[in-house]
């Protein structure tokens, strides 16, 4: 592995030629892996509902898809929005065809479609929950996911070696813990057996699927929600002390773009992964080089009692 890599940093045209989907991609860790496909050199189409002429109901008007694209195209490659509500089938279908029609091919799909946070209610049991929140949650986290991939598979294994990579919150060893709340444990737990079925039906084809997730992501949201920015993130250590293993979204997009350009990544189909998981074995870091192992840090440390600091695990 080069010294470029192992600093997670894409080769110049990795991914020349390649096309890429990223459904979800207006914010968070779906724009890192727009942006990090795009500096490997693909051409990357990035979908949401937040445009610069119209705000989606999660109500971040500054983040925008047109942005997005922008990004992915400074980065090195060529990024296009595409205003896509992805639990509307047509608009699904007409993205689907417009890719087809443009570009004939699609090599990775990046199901990333969420924007349920405002609606969680944690520690509330279920006859409590508001139920139209809850199912809409539900809808916008795995509804959106099946009817993307519905229409994108076709086009996908047009070609072997196609890549499925669906996005949730916690590895499906780490989710066998409840997650405090039940619309929220079914909605984050489904990507993973989404990624299993579709890595049974996609294997006659030569595709793989996996599913993935970051770790405690520094996201856009997350870091509003603390008053911090990218920059003094670590001074929401003190309010909330578990985020010192806290990862940008580009530890997650660099994960995306190493299973991409990976030839053998089909070892890793049906398989839950982490970003942390795929620094250490792809040898990449995060934006201030270290390489944050959350899920480890939770099982031993904040779960199994073990006398260590999120330093010792980054």
């Amino acid at each position: 592995m080069t010294a470029q890599a192992a600093a997670g940093q894409a080769a110049a045209g990795e991914l020349a030629g390649r096309v890429a989907l990223v459904a979800g991609a207006t914010r968070g860790a779906g724009r890192a892996m727009a942006v990090e496909l795009g500096r490997a050199g693909a051409l990357v189409y990035v979908t949401g509902r937040t445009t610069r002429e119209r705000v989606s109901e999660v109500g971040r008007p500054t983040e925008t898809i047109e942005q997005t694209a922008e990004l992915v195209t400074a980065a090195g490659g060529k990024g296009i929005a595409v205003p896509t509500d992805h639990l509307e089938p047509a608009q699904v279908k007409a993205l689907i065809e417009r890719i087809d029609r443009e570009q004939g091919r699609l090599d990775v799909l990046v199901n990333s479609v969420w924007g349920g946070d405002r609606l969680i209610e944690f520690d509330t049991r279920l006859w409590d929950l508001d139920l139209d929140n809850a199912l809409r949650m539900f809808r916008l986290g795995v509804d959106t996911h099946i009817i993307t991939s519905h229409f994108a598979l076709p086009l996908l294994i047009r070609r072997p070696g196609g890549l499925v990579v669906e996005v949730t919150d916690g590895t499906a060893a780490f989710n066998r813990r409840y997650r405090g709340s039940l619309c929220f444990d079914l909605t984050k737990n489904a990507p993973h057996r989404i990624a299993f079925g579709l890595a049974a039906e996609l294997a006659e084809h030569g595709g793989t699927a996996v599913s993935l997730t970051p770790g405690f992501l520094r996201s856009e949201e997350m870091l509003d929600h603390f008053g911090v920015t990218e920059e003094t993130w670590r001074e929401a250590v003190a309010q909330e002390p578990h985020f010192a293993i806290a990862e940008s979204p580009a530890l997650i997009g660099r994960a995306v773009r190493a299973l991409a350009a990976d030839p053998e990544r089909a070892r890793w189909t049906g398989h839950s992964l982490s970003s942390g998981q795929l620094a250490k074995e792809y040898g990449f870091t995060d934006t201030d080089g270290s390489r944050p192992d959350c899920f480890g840090y939770f099982e031993d440390v904040v779960f199994g009692g073990k006398q260590a600091t999120a330093a010792d695990y980054r």
